[in-house]
């Protein structure tokens, strides 16, 4: 009972700081969010394996490799945590998806309709992947994790109460799944705008990008919006705070020289 008290006490307060200083509610530590996040990216994985949607295409592939591997080295230069990630991103074959996500310690996805759909440039697909990668080192993922673990409070209290690992264990590893559903916060997002624009642009990528980019995002039509913004909410004034802060930004890399790519993994099947 004592437990499950502490449990509900952690719901009411924030239990840890974002790197902006933000305090941020955190029912699961940044370590377990990555471990746990792993075993729903294999599981994730392995579905899609079977479905034939791990897209093997070398022109895409070293695309993906290269402009991710440049954000990469600056997200391990500026966070020398993220340096023991394992690293990689699965190409998702489905042109009508426009969606992109990085889960805790760096694994992450990417769908085909977003070039199907955005005719990305390089510096526009810099800044999804940067703001994506930007959420796992902010340990977004966590927060969302633990946002989904307070949904199904009985599972996981059952776990603390009864000192069962595994049934804890099993409510994070549900929860990885559902964090990738759950909207971001307008804070988190504001975050993630900020720390991937000066990954993208530390990388050597035109930070004009990010405006462009939400044009084209706020352009697509049709009775089903794209997967991304539901799980990214676009304030109003986004597109003019990302412009306010390309001049700063700009400054940090004013020749646009490329960053070194650090090798990622691409998955092109399912690990035995």
């Amino acid at each position: 009972m004592r437990k499950i008290i502490l449990l509900a006490l952690c719901l009411l307060t924030a239990c840890a700081t974002s790197p902006t200083g933000r305090r941020q509610l955190m029912l699961i530590s940044p370590d377990a969010a990555i471990v746990q996040s792993k075993q729903a990216y294999l599981s994730t994985v392995s579905d899609l394996d079977k479905e034939n949607k791990l897209l093997d295409d070398p022109k895409m592939s070293n695309r993906v490799a290269n402009i991710t591997g440049r954000l990469v080295t600056e997200a391990i230069a500026l966070y020398p945590q993220s340096a023991n990630w394992e690293w990689s991103v699965a190409i998702i074959d489905d042109p009508e998806t426009v969606n992109a996500w990085c889960m805790a310690g760096g694994r992450m996805a990417v769908y085909t309709g977003l070039f199907v759909k955005l005719k990305l440039t390089d510096s526009e697909f810099a800044q999804i992947m940067g703001h994506e990668i930007s959420h796992a080192l902010a340990n977004h993922t966590a927060e969302r994790m633990s946002r989904a673990m307070a949904t199904s409070i009985g599972i996981v209290a059952l776990g603390v109460a009864s000192d069962r690992p595994a049934a804890t264990m099993a409510g994070g590893a549900l929860a990885a799944k559902l964090a990738l559903e759950l909207p971001n916060s307008r804070t988190a997002e504001s975050e993630a705008d900020r720390i991937g624009m000066e990954l993208a642009v530390r990388a050597g990528y035109d930070p004009d990008a990010a405006v462009s980019l939400w044009q084209k995002m706020g352009s697509l039509g049709g009775s089903k919006p794209p997967q991304f913004l539901s799980t990214h909410p676009a304030p109003g004034n986004r597109e003019t705070a990302l412009a306010e802060m390309i001049p700063a930004m700009r400054k940090l890399n004013p020749t646009g020289k490329l960053a070194p790519v650090t090798p990622i993994v691409i998955i092109r099947d399912a690990p035995n």
